[in-house]
């Protein structure tokens, strides 16, 4: 990639951004940040108190976290210590171990000994707190006091300021958020004890000096980092904690109007993470009204509600999936149901409950976040999603009958992580029949980390071999894309019908048609200005299929290649597809190549 398609690159991630990072980095490297000076005793318990809410019936306690069971990246995981708390150190589910020792700052971003960090801070999210706070207000005081045990084992094990658990301000903000929940469960927000007043405090001198690297990185580290400040701030209730307070609320305000779209779309083109930040502002409206605080701005209500519309586009009424668009490692806070990681609904009703004053799904078990929150179901429900285009983000929603169809079309306002330029994804009945690959690890081998976020790994058009983008980085792709020829969603009775296409830095063309109607989505792409080969991608759901000259059935769907230039090669091979962080499968995928420019037309019959 040339010098100056990285100059460009860097010009779109915005000098003020490139110089909060840079200060950051250079303020660590030197030692002069403010960061690098925090020196404190650890907190000590008990940090809850009894339950100071009768039980509700309504409510229901998460089963796992108890009886050696628990949960990683949205999965079951063993825990090897039984009922105690495990080790902070090492993946739940195994692995080496990592730094408990060092300066936080004095750790390295990513250590090849260790491989993926991730699976270190899994459990110092806190997640185990919520059905364990949950089965506590239900009466079981074996539980309060475990809870408080397993806090107090981390607050030891954890010296403040030293070790992988601290390195990221992110992980001390999901922390916080989760121990808020916590007492809001319990009802013991009110007044706090003395041990989880210190832990606040202890978590919100981490996340303040490097708020603004987080705002640098224009995504959701800047809104979980600004939430924690606003409700910790505002729950320690001192001079300390007011001004941080106050800082929250600033950045809440800006990032909802800088990084949420007005139709909605966030700015890291990714289902799980949008999730992530919409959760993330319900606690934060939802800690609001109990402090009975100022109300948030009209512009700030009024992103959140386009975003929650947006979500509700993602999410399948009947199971709460969603498409795997964009990077999917397993982040999720809040998670007060029993329904799994893939089910999205119980977010999309707590933020229509908020935002809208409207339920989008009648009563189940997905109310069970809203209910636990404190927050009363209105009685209004809002209508069924309809076809619609979000040309902010990049994104057309066709639907008709059981089908919803999606194509994913660059509008890059903020950096891409994954080349998936005109991806297209069919859902039948709520099953994924047509399909993305998601993330698998930010550091594994060089293999998994080229595949995941590349072409190949998305139902697109591959262009000699590479990627729609240059890679600049781990999660940087340079020559941003622009799209062409966008055609809104345009429906009628009969059939609904989308369009979009592009132009890479090396001139090759690539444009989409997505025609869906009457147990059909036929999907047109016109290429040109390539080189030697181009390769059409459909990944298809794990399943028998059978190749039979242009076509290929299973599963209860049916392919179709035709085209008006010669067909070099059809074939079924393996691909791979990660629906749960850390977690690979193998999954059949149909290739079409062609060595000439010309329309390849795929008719999907299910």
């Amino acid at each position: 990639m040339s010098r100056l398609a990285r100059l460009r690159t860097l010009a779109r991630l915005g000098p003020r951004n490139l110089g909060r990072v840079g200060m950051y980095r250079a303020g660590l490297k030197f030692g002069w940040h403010p960061s690098v000076k925090l020196v404190a005793d650890p907190a000590t318990g008990p940090f809850f108190g009894p339950p100071q809410q009768p039980p509700n019936a309504e409510l229901i306690a998460r089963p796992d976290w108890q009886v050696g069971k628990g949960r990683a990246f949205g999965r079951p995981v063993d825990l090897p210590a039984g009922d105690g708390p495990p080790d902070w150190f090492t993946p739940l589910d195994g692995g080496a171990r990592a730094n408990s020792a060092s300066l936080w700052w004095q750790i390295a971003d990513f250590d090849s000994e260790i491989g993926d960090i991730k699976p270190i801070w899994e459990a110092s999210r806190f997640d185990w707190l919520l059905p364990m706070a949950q089965r506590a207000a239900l009466g079981d005081t074996g539980e309060m006091a475990r809870l408080n045990d397993w806090i107090a084992d981390w607050s030891t094990a954890n010296r403040p300021y030293r070790g992988s658990n601290w390195k990221c301000g992110q992980e001390a903000s999901i922390r916080v958020m989760h121990l808020s929940a916590a007492a809001i469960m319990l009802g013991t927000d009110d007044d706090p004890a003395d041990g989880l007043r210190d832990l606040i405090r202890l978590h919100l001198k981490r996340i303040a000096p490097t708020m603004s690297y987080a705002i640098g990185q224009s995504n959701n580290h800047g809104t979980s980092e600004a939430a924690a400040l606003f409700i910790g701030g505002s729950w320690l209730n001192d001079a300390s904690g007011r001004s941080w307070a106050a800082t929250g609320r600033k950045w809440l305000e800006e990032r909802a109007g800088a990084l949420i779209e007005i139709d909605g779309s966030f700015s890291q083109y990714s289902v799980t993470y949008h999730r992530l930040m919409l959760d993330t502002y319900c606690l934060a409206e939802v800690w609001r009204r109990r402090r009975e605080l100022p109300a948030f701005s009209d512009l700030l209500m009024a992103r959140l509600t386009a975003a929650t519309r947006w979500l509700e586009q993602m999410t399948d009424a009947g199971n709460g999936d969603t498409p795997v668009i964009g990077a999917n490692d397993g982040a999720q806070i809040l998670t007060l149901t029993d329904g799994g990681y893939r089910d999205f609904r119980p977010s999309v009703q707590l933020a229509m409950t908020l935002f809208t004053e409207k339920r989008a799904y009648a009563l189940g078990p997905w109310d069970q976040q809203t209910l636990w929150l404190g927050i009363d179901l209105p009685k209004a429900h809002n209508p069924a999603p309809d076809s619609v285009s979000f040309d902010k983000g990049g994104y057309h929603v066709l639907r008709h009958g059981p089908a919803v169809a999606y194509l994913r079309y660059p509008r890059f306002r903020y950096r891409p992580s994954q080349a998936d330029a005109l991806h297209c994804d069919l859902w039948v009945r709520g099953e994924n029949l047509l399909r993305d690959a998601g993330t698998y690890s930010y550091n594994s081998s060089p293999e998994d980390l080229e595949y995941f976020p590349g072409t190949a790994a998305h139902n697109t058009v591959q262009f000699d071999g590479r990627d729609q983008m240059p890679r600049q980085g781990r999660f940087l792709f340079g020559n941003w894309l622009r799209s062409e020829a966008v055609e809104a969603v345009k429906t009628d009775e009969t059939s609904g019908r989308a369009a979009a296409a592009y132009r890479d830095a090396r001139g090759a063309r690539h444009a989409r048609t997505l025609d869906l109607g009457n147990g059909q989505l036929t999907v047109t792409d016109d290429i040109a200005g390539f080189g030697e080969r181009a390769v059409l991608r459909w990944r298809l759901a794990p399943g028998s299929y059978q190749l039979d000259g242009h076509v290929v059935s299973g599963h209860g769907i049916q392919l179709e290649i035709m085209a008006d230039m010669p067909i070099v090669r059809i074939a079924l091979v393996r691909g791979f597809e990660s629906r749960f962080y850390l977690q690979k499968n193998d999954l059949p995928v149909m290739e079409v190549e062609v060595s000439e420019p010309g329309r390849l037309t795929t008719r999907i019959n299910f």
